[in-house]
């Protein structure tokens, strides 16, 4: 009774909280990011001695090398506040391995968690057991359970050691190129042609690889989660969610979005604004491709997952609609959504974060707050503009590969001229909701 009333009581909590204009989660943790720095460095040290160890010579000089790497680039996101310590996130995640590892005694003691200040629906776990939750998992995933399952098949990953096997096979596939580009240098004949095939050869044998450690994880993943006391099924409706993910949001944005937010007091609506350019005439066969896209996908089509996880396991043949959330985790799921702009914002995406603001904005979600990061985002976008570099920060259109929506959006974008830019900031970033 007494867990129900805390419960209760920290939901209306949450709901009276957002009633108010949300705030951006605070970074400012120095210490428990120092902390984190200190004992990753020290597990980092002792996963390079180990590597020296088991695998005697230059192979174990490589691989410490190859950690050592790594962890001053990471070490660096770490710094750059690329992730937050959040105690909500982090309890819950860890909550959630517990429950996996009851029935699972070879799930590693020694995990950390990090949760990433990124939108992607995505998860990854490194050889020394540091464990990295985006958190646009919380906020694209429908409940505990499909985490849960996200989080099995990472830990499917660590259990079979795929990052170390990964940089075993670049250690010894750096050796054999080593001997095949001294080959191609003792001779002229076709050198540029033997070179571009090494480097093919070696991309497709990477992607062959990575795609069936993914096959791996995903069995030894839910293994892992159906041992435990989640529903089985949420395991495949996780897949399925994160096969309908775009980073860019598929939504249609009205022409009356762009005009209800555009059309300012002291700057009229522009319909040249909304003029698109012709690619009609644009031929795009022209182009040959020199690598197979499908030899290079990393990750093997999640339908080809799903099928191969139910010809395995027949229970995942029969399919239940995703379950409700549990309180903690819809209140995880608003804060994630909530931190999409200042994600976007923090990353330096700021046209997709002008995007999104207007696709709130357009559901009616929360005006005031959406309103303050569009003339935030535009404020950033004058600045590249009056610099002359605007394509870091905003996409060229893209026929081929972009919503009919997206492609309006960035026309929009880039019809705009400098001063109608610093306009729309000034009154966003100015204006008193």
């Amino acid at each position: 009774m007494m867990k129900k009333l805390i419960s209760f009581l920290f939901f209306y909590f949450f709901i009276v909280t957002f009633g108010q204009v949300y705030k951006p989660m605070d970074t400012a943790d120095y210490a428990k990011r120092k902390d984190f720095l200190r004992n990753f460095s020290s597990d980092i040290e002792n996963l390079s001695k180990k590597s020296k160890s088991d695998f005697p010579g230059k192979k174990g000089s490589e691989l410490s090398k190859i950690y050592k790497e790594f962890s001053k680039e990471f070490e660096k996101k770490v710094k750059e506040k690329s992730f937050v310590f959040n105690a909500e996130f982090d309890s819950k995640v860890k909550s959630l391995i517990e429950r996996l590892r009851k029935n699972n005694p070879q799930i590693p003691q020694n995990l950390k968690i990090l949760i990433a200040r990124d939108n992607t629906p995505n998860a990854y776990c490194f050889a020394d057991g540091t464990f990295v939750i985006n958190m646009g998992l919380f906020s694209w995933l429908n409940n505990d359970d499909q985490l849960a399952a996200v989080i099995s098949h990472e830990l499917g990953h660590k259990i079979s050691e795929h990052t170390l096997k990964v940089f075993l096979n670049m250690i010894d596939q750096d050796q054999m190129d080593k001997a095949v580009v001294q080959n191609i240098k003792s001779t002229k004949e076709n050198r540029n042609q033997r070179a571009f095939d090494v480097l093919k050869n070696r991309i497709y044998r990477k992607g062959v690889e990575n795609r069936k450690q993914e096959m791996q994880a995903d069995s030894l993943g839910y293994v892992i989660f159906k041992n435990s006391d989640f529903k089985k099924t949420e395991f495949v409706n996780a897949l399925k969610r994160l096969e309908d993910f775009d980073t860019i949001s598929p939504r249609v944005l009205k022409v009356e979005t762009y005009k209800k937010y555009f059309g300012l007091p002291k700057q009229e609506f522009k319909e040249k604004w909304l003029k698109k350019e012709d690619f009609s005439l644009y031929n795009y066969n022209n182009f040959k491709e020199k690598l197979n896209k499908d030899s290079l996908k990393s990750h093997p089509e999640i339908v080809l997952r799903i099928d191969r996880l139910k010809k395995i396991f027949p229970e995942l043949k029969v399919e239940n609609a995703d379950g409700k959330p549990s309180e903690s985790y819809a209140v995880l799921e608003k804060i994630a959504r909530m931190e999409t702009l200042p994600n976007f914002y923090y990353s330096e995406d700021y046209g997709v974060g002008i995007y999104s603001s207007l696709q709130f904005l357009q559901d009616g979600e929360e005006e005031e707050y959406y309103k303050k990061w569009l003339g935030k985002c535009f404020a950033k976008i004058y600045e590249a503009r009056k610099n002359y570099n605007l394509n870091r920060y905003l996409d060229r259109v893209d026929p081929k590969n972009q919503s009919e929506s997206y492609q309006q959006f960035l026309n929009f974008m880039w019809n705009l001229s400098l001063d109608e830019i610093k306009n729309i900031a000034d009154y966003y970033q100015n204006k008193e909701s």
